[in-house]
C-alpha cells in the first residue's frame, strides 16, 4: 500500500510556515504520542532549520506512559525539550509556557539587557493534521477560538492567538509529506487517524492493527476477543472477532468490512488501553539497517 496525499493547501502550508518563521521566537511541534515519530513530518528540520523547539507529544492519555517517557528522553538526548501533554482534558498546559520560558530564558535575558521591553513568547504551532492543534489552542487561550474536528484537514488558515499575558500564538494548518516512503509509516497514520479514511484500505490498516497487537500487547488482546491462543491465520482471526461481535451477513457469513471497521474504532476508542506503536530503539535498530 503506498500512500500518496499532498493537496495544495499541504503545499501552501508548508510555504506559510517558512514565511512566517521570523516572526515567531520558538515553534511548537505537535505530535501524537502513540507515533512520536511517525507523526513528525520529515521535512520539518529542514523547514524550521535553527529555530528553538519544544515538542509536545499529545493524546498522552492514549499512549503507554513507559513509552512516552522513553520518547521524551529520546528527544532530549537530541537537545530537544519534549512534554506529555493531554490538550482533550487540558493537561499539561501550564507546563507549556513554563518550557517555553526556560528555553528561551538567554534571548529574552539579551533582549532585557539591550533595554528592550518584556514581551510575549510568540510561537507557531506546527503538526500533522489531526494532532490536535486546534483543541490545544482553545484549551491555551482558554475559549473556543479554533475550529476543531477529527477530520483531517480542518484547520486551513493562519491566525493570531493570545494566550494571557505570556504567550502569543500562530496557528498553521497541518503539513503532510508528498509521499511515505515507508509503508508501516502510512499504516500507523492511519490506524490513529491522520489520514483521511476514504483514501485507505482499510482490511491493510486493521491487519497491521492486530499484527502489531499480537506482537506487543498479547494479553489485552486475547482478553478483548477472548483468545484462548491467537491463530496464525488471519483470516481465522478475522472469523472469530466477527462471530464473537456478530459481524454478520445473511446465511451467518462473515462480514468482513464490519469487521475491519470494528477493530480499527476500537483501537482509536481504547478499547485495548493505552498503545503505543512505535519506540525509540527501534530508530536505532531501523538507522543501522539502512
Amino acid at each position: 500500500m503506498t500512500i500518496q496525499w499532498f493537496p495544495g493547501h499541504m503545499a501552501k502550508a508548508r510555504r506559510q510556515v517558512t514565511e512566517k518563521l521570523k516572526l515567531v521566537d520558538i515553534i511548537f511541534e505537535l505530535v501524537d504520542a502513540r507515533i512520536p515519530y511517525s507523526s513528525r513530518n520529515p521535512m520539518i528540520d529542514e523547514i524550521i532549520q535553527h529555530k528553538p523547539r519544544l515538542v509536545l507529544l499529545n493524546k498522552a492519555d492514549m499512549a503507554d506512559k513507559d513509552v512516552t517517557k522513553q520518547w521524551i528522553k529520546h528527544f532530549q538526548s537530541k537537545g530537544i525539550k519534549a512534554l506529555a501533554i493531554n490538550s482533550q482534558a487540558g493537561q499539561g498546559m501550564k507546563e507549556i509556557v513554563a518550557a517555553s520560558q526556560e528555553i528561551l530564558k538567554e534571548k529574552f535575558d539579551r533582549m532585557r539587557a539591550k533595554g528592550v521591553k518584556p514581551r510575549a513568547i510568540r510561537a507557531m504551532i506546527v503538526g500533522i493534521p489531526n494532532a490536535g492543534k486546534s483543541t490545544l489552542i482553545n484549551r491555551l487561550a482558554k475559549k473556543n477560538i479554533a475550529k476543531t474536528g477529527n477530520t483531517p484537514g480542518v484547520t486551513k488558515a493562519q491566525q493570531w492567538i493570545k494566550v494571557g499575558k505570556e504567550l502569543e500564538l500562530l496557528d498553521t494548518p497541518g503539513i503532510l509529506w508528498p509521499k511515505f516512503e515507508d509503508q508501516e509509516v502510512g499504516l500507523k497514520l492511519a490506524l490513529t487517524g491522520a489520514i483521511k479514511d476514504a483514501i485507505l484500505n482499510l482490511q491493510d490498516v486493521a491487519v497491521y492493527a492486530l499484527q502489531f497487537l499480537e506482537k506487543r500487547y498479547p494479553d489485552r488482546m486475547k482478553e478483548r476477543y477472548m483468545l484462548e491462543i491467537i491463530p496464525e491465520d488471519i483470516v481465522e482471526l478475522f472469523d472469530h472477532i466477527g462471530k464473537l461481535r456478530g459481524c454478520l451477513m445473511g446465511g451467518g457469513e462473515i462480514d468482513y468490512d464490519k469487521v475491519t471497521e470494528l477493530i480499527i474504532r476500537e483501537f482509536r476508542t481504547e478499547r485495548m488501553g493505552p498503545i503505543t506503536l512505535e519506540r525509540p530503539e527501534e530508530l536505532v535498530v531501523q538507522a543501522e539497517s539502512e
